[in-house]
C-alpha cells in the first residue's frame, strides 16, 4: 500500500452515535480489508469535563468509551483519530444558555474571546487523555459568517480571514501544547484564494496566501463528486501550491436520505485512486456524513468500502473483487448492490436525486415534489421490494436488507398517491377517492411496518439518543396520513364540500430529477423552526 494513512471517518455527530460495541464492529472489519485509521467525527458528542452542557442528551462518549475504542482500535492496527470542530458547526451547543457568551452567530464561536480558547483547551484535555494518536483533525470549514454577529458587535467590522486566521493559530497552538499535528479541511484558505472556488481545476494560489498557512497544519482536499482522474489531478496540483502536507477524503456516500449511493462512490474511487497514487499524496480517508439525521447505516456502504480496499492495494479485476466480497461477508457483491435501488431505480449511479427520501416525506395533500412523479418508478419499486426481500434472513446483514424492502413496499403506494389524489378530486371521481382511502388506510400499515425495521437497525448499531428525531418526522407522516384519510372520508360523506388544499394547483419549480435532503422544508412549505443569527 502507497499510502501512509488509509481509512474511513464516520460521522457520529448527525444524532446517530455508534455504540461503542458497533464501533468495534467497523475496527474488525477495517483491519481486514487494510484500512489502518479511522475518525469518529464528534461536533459536541464526547464528554468534556467542566462543560456539562457539551453534549447533552445527545448520546456523547463519555472519556472511558473513548478510551475503550480507542484501545480497542490500537490493538487491531488502527489509529484511531479524533474528528472535531473548533469554530463552526456547533449548533447543538450554542443553543444552551451556558454557551450564550460563546457565540458569534448561527453556530459560529465567538474567536478572539477568552472562553473560546478555554473551551477549546477543554475539549484538547480530552483528547490528550483519551487518545494515543497525536493527529487531530480540528474541523474549521463552512464559518462562512464568522465575525458578522456577535463579534461584529464588539469589534466593528474587521477582515474575515485576519479573524480566521487568528483563531486558527490560537488553535493551533493549544494543539501543540498537548503535543497534537493538527489538520484541516482545505476550503477555507482554497476559496480565500479562488474568490470563493472550491472545485477550481486551474486555481492559481497566490504567495501571499500560502505564506500565511501554518506551516504545521495539515489540508484536507476533500472531494465526493468527481468521477473522472484528470478532475483529481489538478485539484490536486492546485492543492500542492500550499507548502503543507495534503491529505484526501472522499466519499462513501450515505447521507443523502434512506438509501447508500455504492454505485456513485465506486466511480468516484476508480477516479481518485488512481490519482492520489501518482500524485504522491500518502494520507487518504473516505467520509460517511449522516446529513440530515442520519437515516442510512454505515453498513449499507460495504460494497464501496471494500471496493475501495481492493483499489488501494492495486486489484482492478471485477470478479475477483466480486468474489472477494462473498468470501469477506458471506453475501454476493451484486446483492449486496440492491441497497441503492430505493435511491437509484434505474441503472445510472448518481447523486443527484434522492426520491426515496423526498418522496417519503412529501406531503399527501400538499404534496410540492408531486409535479417531479414519474409514474415508471411504481413498477420499480415492487421489483425492488422482491429484490431485496429474499435476503431478510441474512444472519448478519438481514436486518438492512428487511428495512430497504420495507422502504420500497411503502413508496409503492406512497411515491403517487398524491398526485392520484388530486387528479381524482379535480375530476371529481368519487369512485377513484373511495378507493384511494383503502390505499391510505395500506399506507398506514406499510408505514408501521417500515417504522420497526427502521428501529432495528438503529437500535442495532447506535445508541438511543437523536432518534426522538425520527419518531417526531415519522409520527408526524402518519398523523398526516390519517388527517388525509379523514378529509376524504369527510368529503365522501358529504360532511364538507371541499378539500382546499386539493384546489390548489402543485407549482413546478424543480427538475424531474433532484436532490432534496432537507426533511423540514420537504415535509412542509410552513416554518417549523425560526433559524436565529444572534
Amino acid at each position: 500500500m502507497n499510502f501512509e494513512h488509509f481509512g474511513v471517518m464516520l460521522d457520529c455527530s448527525r444524532n446517530a452515535v455508534m455504540k461503542v460495541d458497533t464501533v468495534k464492529k467497523y475496527i474488525d472489519i477495517l483491519e481486514r480489508l487494510g484500512y489502518n485509521t479511522l475518525m469518529l467525527y464528534t461536533e459536541d458528542t464526547y464528554e468534556i469535563d467542566n462543560q456539562p452542557y457539551f453534549g447533552y442528551l445527545r448520546g456523547r462518549y463519555s472519556k472511558e468509551e473513548l478510551k475503550e475504542i480507542d484501545k480497542y482500535a490500537a490493538a487491531h492496527n488502527i489509529e484511531l483519530i479524533p474528528c472535531i470542530q473548533t469554530l463552526a458547526h456547533l449548533d447543538a451547543i450554542v443553543r444552551w444558555n451556558a454557551y450564550k457568551g460563546y457565540k458569534d452567530i448561527c453556530n459560529i464561536l465567538l474567536a478572539g474571546d477568552e472562553r473560546t480558547y478555554s473551551l477549546i483547551e477543554d475539549m484538547f484535555k480530552t483528547l490528550s487523555e483519551c487518545f494515543i494518536s497525536r493527529t487531530v483533525n480540528l474541523g474549521m470549514d463552512e464559518a462562512h459568517m464568522v465575525g458578522l454577529g456577535k463579534y461584529l458587535d464588539k469589534n466593528g467590522y474587521q477582515n474575515r480571514f485576519d479573524i480566521l486566521l487568528n483563531h486558527l493559530n490560537r488553535v493551533c497552538e493549544i494543539a501543540k501544547k498537548y503535543g497534537f499535528k493538527p489538520l484541516i479541511w482545505s476550503d477555507m484558505f482554497f476559496r480565500l484564494a479562488t474568490k470563493g472556488q472550491y472545485y477550481c481545476t486551474d486555481a492559481v494560489i497566490d504567495e501571499k496566501v500560502t505564506s500565511l498557512v501554518p506551516k504545521e497544519l495539515g489540508l484536507i482536499y476533500w472531494d465526493y463528486y468527481g468521477k473522472d482522474k484528470a478532475h483529481y489531478d489538478a485539484m490536486i496540483k492546485s492543492h500542492k501550491q500550499f507548502n503543507n502536507e495534503i491529505w484526501f477524503a472522499g466519499g462513501l456516500w450515505c447521507w443523502n436520505g434512506f438509501a447508500p449511493r455504492n454505485g456513485f462512490s465506486i466511480n468516484a474511487a476508480n477516479a481518485a485512486v488512481p490519482s492520489l497514487t501518482e500524485n504522491n499524496v500518502k494520507n487518504i480517508f473516505f467520509t460517511l456524513w449522516g446529513d440530515d439525521g442520519k437515516e442510512c447505516s454505515n453498513f449499507s456502504v460495504l460494497p464501496s468500502l471494500y471496493y475501495t480496499a481492493c483499489l488501494v492495494k492495486g486489484i482492478t479485476d471485477e470478479q475477483k473483487i466480486k468474489t472477494g466480497f462473498y468470501n469477506e461477508f458471506g453475501i454476493e457483491f451484486d446483492d449486496y448492490m440492491l441497497l441503492d435501488l430505493p435511491n437509484t431505480t434505474d441503472d445510472e449511479p448518481r447523486t443527484d436525486h434522492n426520491p426515496e427520501k423526498y418522496m417519503f416525506y412529501n406531503d399527501c395533500f400538499n404534496g410540492i415534489l408531486d409535479c417531479t412523479v414519474d409514474e415508471e418508478f411504481v413498477p420499480k419499486y415492487n421489483e425492488c421490494a422482491k429484490k431485496l426481500e429474499r435476503l431478510k434472513n441474512n444472519k448478519d446483514y438481514g436486518y438492512l436488507f428487511d428495512f430497504y424492502a420495507k422502504l420500497c413496499d411503502f413508496l409503492q403506494i406512497k411515491y403517487t398517491i398524491g398526485k392520484r389524489t388530486r387528479a381524482a378530486y379535480r375530476r371529481n371521481d368519487k369512485d377513484a377517492l373511495s378507493k384511494l382511502v383503502g390505499e391510505y388506510n395500506d399506507l398506514l400499515c406499510r408505514l408501521e411496518e417500515f417504522y420497526k425495521a427502521f428501529k432495528k437497525v438503529w437500535f442495532t448499531e447506535n445508541k438511543p439518543f437523536g432518534f426522538d428525531v425520527h419518531d417526531i418526522r415519522i409520527g408526524g407522516l402518519k398523523q398526516r396520513i390519517i388527517y388525509c384519510t379523514e378529509r376524504l372520508s369527510d368529503y365522501l360523506d358529504g360532511e364538507i364540500e371541499k378539500i382546499e388544499e386539493l384546489d390548489e394547483d402543485i407549482l413546478n419549480e424543480f427538475d424531474k430529477y433532484l436532490c432534496f435532503n432537507n426533511w423540514a422544508t420537504n415535509a412542509t412549505v410552513n416554518i417549523i423552526t425560526h433559524e436565529r443569527y444572534n
